[in-house]
């Protein structure tokens, strides 16, 4: 075989290997918030057929037309992709409107990565109601957590909101910090307890009890909340790392719903705390 002739071969089973890849990855994905099939043509219904023939092992999320005619929008978990009518040629990137100057990908990865906040089981959180509590608001907090801390100061500057934490120790990174949620939640004043580990340092008495700081780590990896801290606002929306007061508020504000109402969520800021 010729050189040249090798280099072609060589390419064309890497680009092979890596659509493989990007679909396995695609397939481990969990996609929390993922809206119903919308109505199918016979053009849809004919891809969708195809992709499941081409791809078996993939599990698809919705597929639904584009702007750019003969191109669909593939959903794999949290993950975007776009296709033609084949299913033989993938696209992996961003589609923008240029016209419109809208970054169309960006925004359907918003929609996906919504959370759906009336699904929180909030018994299992700490609850802390300031003023009439009006704006709702979750957050997935390690008491480990630098970061966590942080954002506790910058919660102080808050008002007129119901915040609903999570303990969700990451044991990977801090190995005390489940012993340290499970004490905070077994405190006879759990939300005391809970702002005077992380604004002073007061680690709580070691105790046990039915605790629900478990629960909390399994619900964060259905929901793909990797780090710590990350809030959720009442209408979905995610906010991942320590975000200041007046960021917050200026977040709050967009949304939609109050505390009492919530419904179904746009990531924003730095990740923090990670799970690896």
């Amino acid at each position: 075989m010729k050189t040249t002739d090798a280099r072609l071969a060589l390419r064309a089973l890497a680009a092979k290997a890596a659509l493989a890849a990007a679909l396995t990855t695609c397939l481990s994905v969990t996609a929390w918030a993922q809206p119903s099939q919308p109505p199918t043509t016979p053009e849809l219904t004919s891809l969708i057929g195809r992709l499941q023939a081409l791809y078996p092992s993939t599990r698809f999320g919705e597929i639904r037309p584009t702007p750019w005619p003969g191109v669909f929008e593939v959903a794999m978990g949290a993950n975007l992709a776009y296709v033609d009518a084949s299913g033989q040629y993938f696209l992996f990137g961003h589609l923008y409107d240029m016209k419109a100057q809208r970054d169309l990908t960006a925004e359907r990865k918003d929609t996906l990565a919504r959370i759906d906040f009336n699904a929180l089981p909030l018994a299992d959180a700490i609850k802390d109601v300031r003023g009439r509590g009006s704006r709702a608001l979750a957050i997935f907090s390690d008491p480990d957590c630098p970061h966590c801390r942080r954002l506790e100061a910058e919660l102080k500057g808050l008002s007129d909101v119901t915040i609903h934490t999570f303990l969700m120790p990451i044991a990977s990174l801090h190995p005390q910090a489940r012993a340290k949620a499970i004490a905070v939640w077994c405190a006879k004043d759990r939300l005391g307890a809970w702002q005077a580990l992380m604004t002073r340092d007061q680690v709580p008495s070691s105790a046990d009890c039915a605790h629900p700081v478990d629960r909390n780590v399994a619900l964060a990896e259905r929901l793909g909340v990797t780090g710590t801290p990350t809030l959720v606002a009442a209408d979905g929306r995610v906010l991942p790392g320590a975000a200041s007061a007046e960021q917050i508020n200026a977040w709050l504000a967009r949304s939609t719903t109050s505390a009492e109402g919530p419904a179904p969520g746009n990531p924003a800021a730095q990740a923090t705390g990670k799970a690896p």
